[in-house]
């Protein structure tokens, strides 16, 4: 073989040799990379503390299981009573738990300066909001335009009355009876679909709601767009939380071991649309096991149900099943 053939077969070797030492180390390096993240990875997975392990596995198996949660669909969980407008009418048909009069600008009981609703609201411990659906004749729970002669309906000051709330966990429903202490009647008003909150199977309940009965505070809050007020140390736009109206539970009356402060009943959430500046109500949370642990109602319901109820002592009692429910007094129909 001539000396020229001999010098590049030579370097057709020594290229391959290099090539395949350069395979070699990269394919090395490839390993020790991939050995350095799964250190790293698992540096990153036993850094956290054991119990915040635990939190997360919790929080991952809660999340799975309340998507399996369904509310129970029977005829129980189906039928509907909705006798609340009987609080509002002035005519032959209201309850006899209210009474309707006329508005004058001068009464007995004031002196100095004409009355306006919010001095009625005030003297027959009836709320501004319940009045105002009554004289306006439909669900305006703000307008209070009045003159002589109009008429409206407010709580008789002659019953002796609380209201009663029955949820039931399993059907995600409402009950709401009003009950009449000196005869020991109760009647059905109407009944609700409410959202309840997440599978949690440390609490007594397995939900975060919490089961028992409790009465309900008159630490009462309403909401409008733009209104701010702090919630878990943070300021935020309330009504993309707790929607319109905020009733708080104030104590335990029975339960099960379950913390009941911080919960109560509100509104679903609003969702803000940062594009075209509206507002969404997330009423696809009604009737699911979505909250923190509140009682969720619709807008149309969470108003209706707080104009009646922050002026009179009311019960809420929350059990797994409505058969559970120890009902005060005896159900008469009005």
């Amino acid at each position: 073989m001539s000396a020229p053939k001999k010098i590049l077969m030579g370097s057709f070797a020594l290229f391959a040799l290099i090539g395949a030492v350069a395979l070699v180390k990269k394919g090395a390096l490839a390993k020790k990379e991939k050995a350095s993240e799964e250190i790293t990875y698992e540096e990153e997975v036993y850094g956290y503390e054991e119990d915040e392990v635990l939190l997360l596995e919790q929080e991952q198996r809660n999340e799975r299981v309340s998507e399996l949660l369904t509310p129970v669909k029977d005829q129980v969980a189906e039928e509907e009573v909705d006798h609340v407008w009987r609080l509002f009418t002035t005519g032959k048909k209201k309850l006899p738990i209210v009474e309707t009069i006329r508005y004058k600008s001068r009464v007995p009981w004031l002196s100095g300066r004409p009355a306006w609703i919010a001095d009625y609201a005030a003297h027959y411990a009836t709320s501004r909001h319940f009045i105002a659906r009554s004289l306006n004749g439909k669900r305006d729970y703000y307008t209070q335009k009045v003159s002589p002669g109009d008429q409206f309906n407010i709580l008789s000051p002659e019953k002796n009355i609380n209201f009663y709330l029955v949820i039931d966990l399993s059907r995600c429903k409402m009950w709401f009876y009003y009950h009449d202490l000196d005869v020991n009647e109760r009647v059905l008003l109407k009944t609700y679909k409410v959202g309840l909150g997440r599978f949690d199977s440390e609490t007594y309940s397995g939900l975060l709601t919490p089961k028992g009965r409790f009465l309900l505070g008159d630490k009462v809050a309403t909401y409008k767009p733009g209104a701010k007020d702090f919630f878990r140390e943070e300021e935020v736009e309330m009504i993309q939380v707790v929607g319109t109206r905020w009733i708080p539970f104030a104590d335990e009356i029975s339960g099960e071991g379950d913390n009941y402060r911080g919960y109560g009943m509100h509104g679903a959430p609003w969702i803000y649309n940062e594009e075209t500046g509206t507002y969404t109500e997330a009423i696809g949370t009604i009737g699911q096991y979505d909250s923190d642990g509140c009682i969720r109602l619709s807008q149309q319901d969470i108003e209706e149900l707080y104009s009646i109820v922050i002026t009179k002592p009311t019960i809420v009692e929350i059990v797994a099943d409505y058969k559970e429910a120890e009902l005060p007094g005896t159900e008469v129909e009005r």
